[in-house]
């Protein structure tokens, strides 16, 4: 693994953070290796609507996971529409931006979608920055009943009713849901059937306080709005 350029031997990754359970899960296991120092994260957000890209979370709450977790916030702006050159482009200034920042790292919370990983490491071809998948390949029922155990809390945000019934959108995180969701569902959505929003977690100082608001549907899926209590 590529070294910081600083004093210490440790690794300064960046963190791809999502607001939802596998990227806070990500944070806990990178702090758990006394090697790495994670310096900050990076959430995509669209501009326009002042949210988490595809999530949907209101950048507030994403701003309050940051403070919790002690650490600085990289925000990508995002137009909207986004063409892929528009996003490719704000990735290449993000990763230009972390090698000037003694960052040689990036980690990411997937868990088993090949493409993803293939389309991640492509990115940082040439960049200088070696992607890390601490999660990758985890048993996700494992790692869901990990996670709950650990004391992560989260709700779903996001659903594709295609996938999962509307009723799931805001429900928390929990054994019960683990239970509940259709055998064909994967336990950690790894397949986009729902995402979620992390408001307490083993690296957080505190909880955020949130409660579940209007839910819509909205260009194809469902959508919790979680708003600060």
């Amino acid at each position: 693994m590529a070294r910081g350029n600083g004093e210490s031997n440790l690794t300064n990754v960046l963190l791809s953070w999502s607001s939802g359970k596998d990227s806070a899960w990500t944070l806990h296991l990178l702090r758990r290796q006394p090697d790495v120092q994670v310096v900050a994260l990076v959430t995509t957000f669209n501009s326009a609507a002042d949210r988490v890209a595809m999530h949907a979370v209101r950048r507030s709450l994403v701003e309050a996971q940051a403070a919790r977790a002690g650490l600085p916030l990289w925000a990508v702006e995002l137009p909207w529409p986004c063409s892929n050159a528009d996003y490719e482009q704000q990735m290449r200034a993000l990763c230009e931006r972390a090698r000037t920042e003694a960052i040689t790292a990036v980690a990411f919370g997937d868990l088993f979608l090949q493409d993803i990983r293939d389309y991640r490491v492509r990115q940082l071809q040439g960049t200088g920055l070696e992607p890390l998948f601490p999660l990758w390949h985890i048993p996700t029922r494992q790692l869901g009943h990990d996670m709950v155990s650990a004391g992560v809390r989260a709700k779903i945000t996001c659903l594709d009713p295609g996938k999962l019934a509307k009723a799931f959108a805001g429900r928390e995180y929990d054994l019960a849901l683990l239970q509940d969701l259709p055998a064909e569902v994967d336990p950690c959505g790894e397949n986009g059937e729902f995402h979620t929003f992390v408001y307490d977690a083993p690296v957080f100082s505190r909880p955020i306080e949130v409660r579940t608001g209007e839910v819509v549907e909205r260009d194809g899926f469902i959508f919790a709005d979680l708003v600060p209590a």
